[in-house]
This record gives structure tokens, C-alpha cells and sequence, in this order.
């Protein structure tokens, strides 16, 4: 376990140096599930979403070269992947992303399912709730990498997610009403 620890805090202190094709393929083959569950948060389809990590660690391959090392490779790819994911989203055509039409026996326009009341609640939200949430929980990032990721203080993010908390909170309590 403490060689795996040295070899991650290596991989860290060599990747916030520069963004190596190895870096970037060390971080991709470590994560890529984390990767593919946040994309397919925000674009809503899991095919488009592997679109989106291909797409986003591609344009980081040819971007590398603008990497300054000011933070972590990991922050980096995070937010060329996010935003990868947001720009899949809005090409998709509005139906496609729309919720869908079930009304639960509750008529306040979620769905019965526990797990469909939960997405359609998250999919409410505002999209940098949505953002910080999918980062914070789907890829278990800290508060200074989901920061960086979405250009915003780690303060910001603190907020935001306590924000979607009590707005998720209160939808899902007035399903149980």
C-alpha cells in the first residue's frame, strides 16, 4: 500500500510539471471510469459521453504543449473533458435532453422510482450545481480540484454544493408529502 501511495504522489508531482503524452495516459487509463460517469452526467447518454472523454483527452493531447503547471494534470483534463461533456449537451437536440414525461403518483412531475426521482431532481438543478455535484460525488474530487476544474474558489464550490443539497433535499421531500 505505501509503495502505491509514493508511486500516486510520484505520478502527482511529476504531472504537475508538465503534460507528458505519459502523464496524460497514466491519468487516463487511472480514471478513465470516473471520467465516462461525470460525461454521462452531463451529456445524459453514455455513448455521447465516451464521445466527450475521447474528444476531451484528444484536444489534450494537442493542447499539451498550453499546460503551465500552475496546477494539477488532473484538474487540467477534468476541465477539458467537462467541457467536452457541456458542448456534447447542447449539440444534442432538445428532445433529446428533455425529461421525460412520467408523472408519479405523487403529480408533482417525478418520477416513481427512487433512483428516476433522484436523476430527474439532480437534472433540476442549475448546471454549476449539477457540474460540482457530478465532480464532488461521480469522481470523488476534493474542493480545490473541483475549483480548479471549474474556474471558481474552493469557497464557491463549498456553496454550490450546499445549495444542491437543500434544493435536492427539499424536491425529494415534497415527493414523500
Amino acid at each position: 500500500m505505501g509503495a502505491l501511495m509514493a508511486s500516486g504522489m510520484r505520478m502527482r508531482k511529476r504531472a504537475r510539471q508538465e503534460a507528458t503524452l505519459d502523464a496524460i495516459e497514466t491519468v487516463y487509463r487511472a480514471r478513465l471510469p470516473e471520467f465516462r460517469r461525470v460525461a454521462a452526467a452531463i451529456v445524459g447518454d453514455r455513448e455521447l459521453a465516451l464521445d466527450a472523454v475521447q474528444e476531451g483527452f484528444a484536444l489534450a493531447v494537442r493542447r499539451r504543449a498550453t499546460f503551465r503547471g500552475a496546477g494539477e494534470l488532473d484538474a487540467w483534463l477534468w476541465r477539458i473533458v467537462v467541457n467536452a461533456a457541456r458542448r456534447q449537451r447542447r449539440t444534442r437536440p432538445a428532445t433529446e435532453r428533455e425529461l421525460p414525461e412520467t408523472i408519479g403518483a405523487h403529480g408533482n412531475g417525478l418520477p416513481d422510482a427512487p433512483s428516476e426521482r433522484v436523476r430527474a431532481a439532480i437534472s433540476l438543478l442549475p448546471e454549476r450545481q449539477r457540474l460540482v455535484l457530478f465532480l464532488r460525488y461521480y469522481a470523488d474530487l476534493e474542493y480545490h480540484a473541483i475549483a480548479d476544474v471549474l474556474d471558481i474558489s474552493s469557497g464557491t464550490v463549498g456553496a454550490t454544493l450546499n445549495s444542491a443539497h437543500a434544493s435536492l433535499r427539499t424536491m425529494l421531500e415534497e415527493v414523500r408529502r
